[in-house]
């Protein structure tokens, strides 16, 4: 356990002389507050502020931060409030303290509207001070060090969350060090199976790896000490999680992963980085389109860096990372590495450029009312992979792996997107759905009577893009709906000799509320978009007029049949029983999994699961959204393909489908495919329910050289 005077030890190596009695006050109360608590694990709990405030002080932070550091749990776990620590401590350790409390108490796993909200409130807490952010990724980091003492459900819940939130935001702070840690410990408890695999794989190369490592590195010392190059230089294995992404994404063999080992050279200043580049290339064959230059145009989080990847002795691949002192601190640190509360100083260009995305964020946070948009966005734009891009004039613009000139033209303006018809990319018409490469030229070619497209939303891939054509889209979709709803209803009205004039605003009002609007307005969008039936509208806002019943049932049966679609008997629609119903084929969701329905004109409601990747883009009109349930008999059988990668032996696919049958499931279809000592196997089974997916898979995880298991979903 780390004790306190660890802790002043280390301060005094970054804040020589300074005075540390704020720190000092905060240990002694915290203490005291904690003294009779222990943690799951057994330990006091003083061990874990201890913990926390250690980290932070890796990361060399201000003895305020530190303050707030070693108080961040009193609030919460005693009866302590906010206003003594702001009579005892200050008011800048008050609200760090405030903050991070109110980001303890989210419950990641709470329903959409409430966890979209929380997320809110994070973002926020992190452009008023972004100590509160760092704050809570040093508590993050100690939990997750010590999360095997927790149930295995909580367990399960910390380590989701903490690779889904808290190490993008690592990410995107820039805190490559932390970031690593946090997602390694998460992968770890998240799938065990596949870590324990992957962690025996690398340990039986470890010695070859690290003799290698140590051959690169006294080579490359002493190419740098011939040409008086000074430089430290390091080498180091990738991290786990890194490389099971990596394996997982592209289905290579670990001997296909380029960057497994890397070099890092550390230098004095920017000339030398590219000296030393020229003389890791005259030294090994560089890997073509592996050559990366970070240092002339940085990554948003400001990372700056060389990389190339080279052919080494003995055949084997290898990074090289090259980079000035400032410039891995930056790196390895991140904003704790360059902020703006450092001995006071004001905010530099670089900070402002670091919390550029932030306000951003909070931007776009603000204009964004549907919580499932708000939270798939915010994934996505805190781990974007970059691709550089220039403007004719020379201007960079820096976008997500895959964009696409739409997301360019909105990148510039979004008058730019909305009119956008084509692209010339380095002198040559593409078409829109072209996706950009690092180093192209995007001139951007509008049409002022041209306006979005709903396509487009199966083409961009920057949540700016995606929220401003859905806004479009919404606006011109609402309008007609407005516009058909109210033909619809007038004429259900002539039918049955209704008169809407004698109606008032009230009437509506009241017919509104019942079906969740507000005004007129609402009734007549959901009648045009197939959400509410015009008859029963007719019937609520004149409840003393005499309607003649219609066989609705018997209507909507003509319906479907017309229309060739069958209704899913398995799945309700909240509160109706008359409208016709079908699984998406994208997902094709099963019994278990959380549904959610999309009225669509002509076709009925499509039922998605709630993790469909195409949901996102349907759903630019929430008011097209709709309630669905799993009802019926329980037993009914869904075909469900599963992607299996392994390796490449006799018997294997005999296992395979011995597995299967084991399980009580059927084989549909079977496919495999060899080649460098790996297979390929999809194959379809018939299933019950999520629960009887999970058992399958999880079974064919066990059998020896399988290395992933995966549900197939169609794009």
């Amino acid at each position: 356990m780390v004790q306190f005077a660890d802790i002043i030890r280390q301060v005094e190596t970054y804040r020589a002389g300074e005075d540390l009695s704020l720190l000092q006050r905060a240990y002694e109360f915290t203490a005291t507050q904690h003294a009779h608590q222990k943690r799951l694990s057994g330990e006091p709990f003083i061990s874990h502020p201890l913990e926390v405030v250690f980290i932070l002080a890796g990361m060399k932070m201000d003895p305020v931060c530190l303050a707030a550091g070693m108080l961040h749990d009193v609030v919460e776990d005693t009866r302590t409030t906010t206003e003594l620590i702001r009579q005892n401590y200050g008011a800048e350790v008050a609200r760090i303290v405030e903050g991070v409390t109110k980001i303890s108490r989210i419950k990641f796993l709470t329903p959409e509207e409430a966890q979209a909200e929380n997320y809110r409130k994070m973002v926020l807490a992190m452009v008023d001070d972004i100590r509160v952010v760092l704050v809570k990724l040093a508590d993050r980091l100690h939990n997750m060090r010590t999360v095997e003492f927790l149930p295995p459900d909580r367990r399960e819940r910390m380590a989701r969350e903490t690779l889904e939130i808290y190490a993008p935001i690592a990410h995107r702070l820039g805190m490559g060090k932390i970031r690593g840690e946090l997602e390694d410990l998460a992968f770890r408890h998240l799938e065990p199976e596949a870590f324990e695999e992957l962690k025996r794989t690398i340990e039986s190369r470890r010695k070859v790896s690290d003799e290698f490592l140590v051959e690169v590195r006294e080579l490359v010392e002493a190419k740098m000490k011939e040409t008086n190059i000074p430089a430290r230089v390091e080498g180091r294995i990738k991290r786990l999680y890194s490389i099971w992404l990596k394996l997982r994404r592209q289905g290579i063999p670990i001997e296909q992963v380029y960057d497994l080992l890397a070099v890092r050279i550390i230098t004095d200043n920017v000339k030398n980085c590219y000296a030393a580049l020229g003389i890791i290339h005259n030294t090994w064959r560089p890997v073509p389109g592996r050559i990366k230059d970070f240092i002339a145009i940085p990554r948003p989080n400001l990372y700056q860096s060389l990389h190339t990847s080279v052919i080494g002795p003995h055949g084997q691949p290898f990074e090289v990372q090259i980079r000035t002192e400032e410039m891995h601190r930056v790196a390895e640190e991140g904003i704790a590495a360059h902020w703006k509360y450092k001995d006071g100083r004001p905010l530099t260009q670089q900070d402002e450029e670091r919390f550029a995305w932030l306000r951003h964020l909070v931007e776009w946070q603000q204009e964004m009312r549907d919580p499932g948009e708000f939270l798939s966005t915010l994934k996505i734009d805190l781990y974007p992979e970059e691709v550089y891009t220039f403007t004719p004039k020379g201007k960079v613009i820096v976008l997500p792996r895959d964009a696409t000139p739409i997301d360019f033209a909105y990148a510039i303006h979004t008058e730019v997107g909305h009119h956008c018809v084509g692209a010339k990319v380095n002198g040559r018409i593409m078409p829109l759905k072209y996706r950009l490469r690092n180093g192209d030229i995007v001139e951007i070619v509008t049409q002022p009577s041209h306006t979005p497209s709903r396509d487009w939303l199966g083409l961009v891939n920057t949540s700016r893009a995606r929220d401003k054509i859905k806004h479009w889209i919404k606006i011109e979709q609402r309008q007609q709906s407005l516009e058909i709803g109210k033909r619809l209803l007038e004429r259900e009205a002539r039918k049955y000799a209704v008169s809407l004039k004698k109606l008032t605003a009230e009437d509506y009002i009241r017919v509104a509320r019942e079906y969740g609007g507000a005004a007129a307005e609402d009734l007549y969008a959901g009648i045009g978009y197939g959400k509410f039936v015009a008859r029963q509208v007719l019937a609520k806002l004149t409840p003393t007029a005499k309607l003649e019943p219609v066989q609705v049932s018997r209507l909507a049966s003509s319906v479907k049949r017309a229309l060739g679609v069958a209704s899913d008997a398995a799945i309700q629609v909240d509160g109706h029983d008359d409208l016709m119903v079908y699984r998406a084929k994208c997902c094709n969701p099963v019994r278990g999994e959380e549904i959610l329905g999309y009225i669509t004109r002509g076709k009925g409601i499509a039922v998605h699961a709630k993790h469909c990747s195409n949901v996102q883009n349907l759903l630019y009109d929430a008011d097209r959204r709709i309630d669905v349930e799993w009802q019926g008999p329980k037993y009914t059988l869904y075909p469900v393909k599963l992607a299996l990668f392994t390796e490449d032996r006799q018997g294997m696919l005999a296992e395979v489908t011995s597995v299967i049958a084991g399980v009580h499931s059927n084989i549909q279809n079977i496919e495999a495919r060899t080649g460098s000592k790996r297979a390929n196997i999809d194959v379809t089974v018939d299933i019950v329910d999520i629960e009887h997916m999970e058992k399958i898979i999880s079974s064919l995880r066990k059998i020896e050289g399988v290395y992933q298991v995966e549900r197939v979903m169609q794009p």
